[in-house]
């Protein structure tokens, strides 16, 4: 798919690698409705104009169907048909799994897959009709391998990899193409967190020796974004964290 010209909307694209797949996507000429719940900062909708493109915020719970309903029609009002939905929003609710309750484990499923599953129905419906579209979800190594203190997270995640699977097979019926990008660990918000000790002990088990960046996954959403021939695939980026 040529990018230039498209509508792209991304979910969770407030910050990290939601704004970095926002701003790859405005490079290569796409059009970009940045979306989280509350508030984007006027910085980053201003950084991604600058590139000539256009712009524009849609904000929405993507756990809530009256909201996705509506995000669906503000964007295609503010931009038109969606060509590529990016679903990257998603939280955490780390602990044990005998630590870990019931509240906890439904919040982070409704929020990852739960919403991953209806974004993705609301926009499908949308590009079944035109017969085109491409969707990128947004997975994660632990959710092929699973990790300590990550259930719910790990639960999500692999569910996301098992809904991919299944749109792609529906929408390729439509000429529409979905795959799934499984990231290690990444600089973000999330990992500046860990201690110094935490962080070169992961660093010590990935091949590479390094945490990944935000561009390397958005550049990997370009990718699967612009080659045609890919569908129903989970694309590992970690580094060799699960090699």
């Amino acid at each position: 798919m040529e990018l230039k010209g498209k509508n792209v909307f991304v979910s969770g694209s407030s910050r990290g690698i939601g704004a970095q797949i926002a701003y790859e996507f405005a490079l290569k000429g796409a059009n970009v409705i940045l979306n989280a719940r509350k508030e984007i900062e006027l910085e980053l909708l201003e950084k991604i104009k600058a590139t000539g493109v256009k712009c524009e915020i849609v904000l929405g719970d993507i756990a809530s169907t009256a909201d996705v309903t509506r995000m669906v029609q503000e964007a295609t009002e503010k931009l038109g048909q969606i060509d590529i939905l990016v679903n990257n929003a998603g939280m955490t609710r780390d602990n044990l799994l005998i630590r870990t309750t019931d509240k906890d484990f439904d919040e982070v499923v409704a929020i990852d897959l739960g919403g991953t599953f209806k974004m993705t129905k609301a926009f499908l419906q949308k590009m079944m009709k035109k017969r085109a579209g491409v969707i990128i979800n947004l997975s994660s190594v632990v959710g092929l391998y699973g990790n300590v203190g990550q259930a719910s997270y790990a639960a999500s995640k692999a569910g996301i990899i098992g809904l991919t699977k299944t749109t792609a097979k529906e929408g390729a019926l439509r000429n529409i193409r979905c795959n799934a990008i499984a990231p290690g660990m990444i600089t973000t918000q999330m990992t500046a967190e860990l201690d110094d000790k935490t962080k070169k002990a992961i660093q010590e088990k990935i091949l590479l020796k390094r945490f990944g960046t935000p561009t390397e996954i958005a550049k990997t959403a370009l990718f699967l974004a612009e080659n045609d021939y890919i569908t129903g695939q989970v694309i590992t980026v970690d580094g060799g964290l699960a090699f």
